[in-house]
């Protein structure tokens, strides 16, 4: 009990996580759903999980019931008598409605909502079963169960899965009072280890195409280049036995979503394999859920098993305010950057940190500590999209997968996102906006043309102002 997170910093770390899944939620009328229904639906998988531990419930289990929802939403309010009727009596596991919306709007429009939502689950039901300080074997049992029934579902709707789920059963409590670490997270002898062969460099020309063709960035299309004429010329005074002032090559991305940041993050990565910075070239993409555990020990494990995966390469850490962004002292991101400010210096030489999130928040989290003062230093400003640079991205889009704009189709469309853009406020998404566009546009198409007789190829290559009109929303 005495490593068990105090109920404040539970219900902060319930509250940041579903709220941080809801914005991500790209439908206005499935947010809404979700948004009436997750703190109900979760509070009730917490009732499942204590019963799973044997059903015996204290006075911290009702503190923590009655801190899981979001602000704006319903307080529970449960007493003791009423919380141990309530798990003794759970009746099993159901999928939420909303789920159920969920997997409609991924197989419509091929998103991925429904299985980051197992993600979700799976994080706070942990959560709940820290209460006591531990996650048991028959806890992580049931929380595997309940990702097990939901991705069940996502498979019989043949939705892709991303990447591979979490597994409650690394996050066991064992003897001690140490959670298990995960296999990737053991110390491994070096010369037991099988390294991945590292694909060869890339022709550095090449890759500055590439950069080149992206639309718009211009400035931070001029940051990269000088920063690799910067690298350039480092290499060649070390080569002549010229000395060589230190220099950081972390970076700090800041700007709204869907403005490149992660397009030109792998593009890096690439860049400094092909000047021989560093040995890879890969990325690892994370957010604060992919770094921070929801209780005590786990999460420098978690931290340093994404680590590993992103040595030789870049480890592109978006949203990373979030890790600083909680009040509380006893808050498990503080841990997570600890761990990654060690690695940075433990494996300065073959591992590069970029972090990516809205400039203002992203000014804030460098100051929180004055070890991130120290190792990034250098900065790299994406301007939001305008509307012509988001109709040029649409046009590239359609090229790429074989469709055209008919003539109304195209004064629509670029009507629509010059009027996007006119009217953008916190909530913009760039190039994340004109990609849901394009997808509800070609869920649309397939409906309108699927009701003619012989279509034509013209017909079933051509987007018109029918497909584009953004006035629906899933029912």
């Amino acid at each position: 009990m005495k490593d068990a997170m105090t109920t404040q910093a539970m219900h902060k770390q319930y509250s940041d996580g579903v709220i941080a899944f809801r914005q991500h939620i790209a439908n206005p009328a499935m947010r809404q759903m979700f948004n009436a229904g997750a703190d109900e639906f979760l509070r009730q998988c917490a009732l499942g999980v204590w019963q799973a531990d044997g059903g015996a419930v204290t006075p911290r289990h009702v503190e923590w019931y009655n801190a899981i929802y979001c602000k704006g939403n319903p307080i529970p309010s449960a007493l003791f008598w009423e919380l141990n009727t309530a798990v003794a009596e759970y009746p099993g596991f159901q999928p939420p409605a909303f789920f159920q919306k969920m997997r409609d709007y991924d197989q419509a429009y091929r998103q991925n909502t429904a299985r980051r939502f197992v993600d979700l689950m799976t994080l706070m039901l942990l959560l709940f079963a820290a209460v006591d300080g531990a996650v048991s074997d028959r806890e992580a049992g049931y929380v595997n169960a309940c990702a097990d029934a939901l991705s069940a579902l996502c498979d019989q709707d043949g939705l892709a899965e991303e990447r591979p789920r979490t597994d409650a059963g690394d996050f066991v409590t064992r003897q001690g009072g140490a959670p298990t670490p995960t296999p990737a997270a053991k110390e491994v002898p070096a010369a037991a280890e099988k390294e991945e062969d590292a694909p060869p460099p890339e022709k550095l020309e090449d890759l500055l195409a590439e950069l080149d063709s992206l639309c718009g960035l211009d400035k931070v299309k001029r940051d990269v280049k000088s920063l690799i004429n910067l690298v350039k010329v480092r290499k060649l005074r070390e080569e002549q036995g010229l000395p060589v002032p230190p220099m950081s090559l972390h970076l700090v991305f800041m700007g709204n979503p869907g403005t490149g940041k992660t397009t030109v993050a792998r593009l890096l990565s690439r860049i400094y394999h092909a000047i021989g910075v560093l040995s890879k070239g890969q990325l690892v993409e994370v957010d604060r859920s992919g770094l921070v555990a929801g209780f005590v020990g786990q999460t420098a494990i978690k931290t340093s098993e994404v680590i590993q995966k992103a040595l030789g390469g870049v480890l592109f850490i978006d949203e990373a305010y979030a890790l600083s962004s909680h009040d509380s002292a006893n808050d498990f991101g503080r841990e997570a950057i600890e761990t990654l400010l060690k690695a940075m210096e433990d494996h300065r030489s073959d591992l590069i940190v970029i972090v990516a999130g809205y400039t203002a928040l992203m000014g804030d989290f460098i100051h929180a500590n004055p070890g991130l003062e120290s190792r990034f230093n250098k900065y790299f400003y994406f301007d939001d999209y305008n509307g012509d640079q988001l109709f040029s991205i649409f046009q590239s889009m359609c090229e790429k997968n074989g469709y055209t704009l008919s003539v109304d189709g195209l004064k629509y469309c670029k009507s629509y996102l010059n009027s996007l853009y006119e009217a953008r406020d916190e909530n913009f998404g760039n190039a994340r906006d004109v990609r849901n566009l394009f997808e509800r546009a070609v869920a649309r198409q397939a409906d309108r043309v699927a009701g003619l007789e012989s279509p034509t190829r013209k017909q079933l290559m051509e987007l018109t102002a029918e497909d584009l009109n953004e006035t629906e929303t899933l029912s």
